[in-house]
């Protein structure tokens, strides 16, 4: 059995969100690895910025493709451009996804002190904002596998859905987007059983606590340029006692991209830094 990575040259790799922070380092690992890449993104002008470059550096052809993960006529274009490109595809990752502002409450608790004003707490929260929120880490995760996948039940292929530790133990603040995370878990184990029988295997990389322009405005004050007291908290309940850096999750997806992990099917891997197995004691 090969024991490299070298299988995935010339395999056929679609990633949505390609050109957003771990987008760029998922589409940059895939090109070195020998795949051909399809990087997803819903705005021409970040297609054009970001995809020259990767191709020139890499050698590996490399198409940047319009498609918005949360619509499908949308997708089936993306989908007969990359065919037509590259031919039949074999790997997708699902990188699209993030928080924003309006997703998130101004309190982590209800207490006695706010309860006259409920703005900054779950009963103040957009709407609009939440939805967007949902539906972008979870319907953007199921509509790409609905358009993509099917062109590997008859070859074989490799789903990387992408979840979060928020999906383990809810953070506070930030509803909208655990649940999404929650239910791209239990998706992408849903997905692994449907799909066994073809061998089209379906897992998620659950990434810890990493800096990205999603969640920064949470993370560093603006005005001191340090870490806020949630950030403080982060810190301090993560073992290694810092954040992640985007490049620590390419061992994963490679793993699970790979056929070296062709028995694998139906997991979550925390890249956490130890998070999830500390008590706080």
């Amino acid at each position: 059995m090969n024991q490299t990575f070298g299988d995935l040259k010339g395999k056929v790799c679609v990633i949505t969100g390609g050109c957003g922070v771990f987008g760029g380092y998922f589409s940059k690992a895939m090109i070195d690895a020998g795949a051909k890449v399809a990087i997803l993104d819903y705005r021409k002008g970040r297609c054009d910025d970001c995809v020259p470059g990767r191709a020139k550096e890499g050698g590996s052809p490399v198409l940047c493709v319009l498609g918005n993960v949360l619509q499908k006529d949308s997708l089936l274009q993306a989908k007969k451009e990359i065919n037509d490109a590259f031919g039949k595809i074999d790997i997708l990752i699902n990188g699209a996804g993030g928080n924003a502002p309006t997703a998130t409450t101004g309190a982590e608790f209800i207490t006695p002190e706010n309860i006259g004003d409920l703005s900054k707490t779950f009963f103040g929260l957009d709407i609009e904002g939440f939805r967007s929120v949902f539906d972008l880490n979870f319907l953007g995760t199921v509509l790409p596998t609905m358009v993509f996948a099917p062109d590997m039940l008859e070859r074989g292929g490799s789903i990387i859905n992408i979840s979060s530790m928020n999906s383990y133990r809810p953070l506070t603040k930030i509803p909208a987007y655990s649940a999404a995370k929650a239910s791209v878990n239990n998706l992408t184990q849903w997905l692994a059983v449907h799909f066994a029988k073809t061998n089209v295997r379906v897992n998620a990389i659950a990434p810890g606590f990493f800096v990205t322009k999603q969640n920064e405005f949470l993370l560093i004050d603006k005005e001191t340029k340090g870490w806020t007291p949630r950030g403080h908290k982060i810190i301090a309940g993560t073992p290694m006692g810092r954040f992640g850096e985007p490049e620590e999750l390419l061992g994963a997806l490679l793993y699970f991209s790979s056929d070296i992990s062709r028995f694998v099917t139906g997991v979550i891997l925390p890249i956490d830094g130890g998070f999830s197995a500390y008590s706080g004691v």
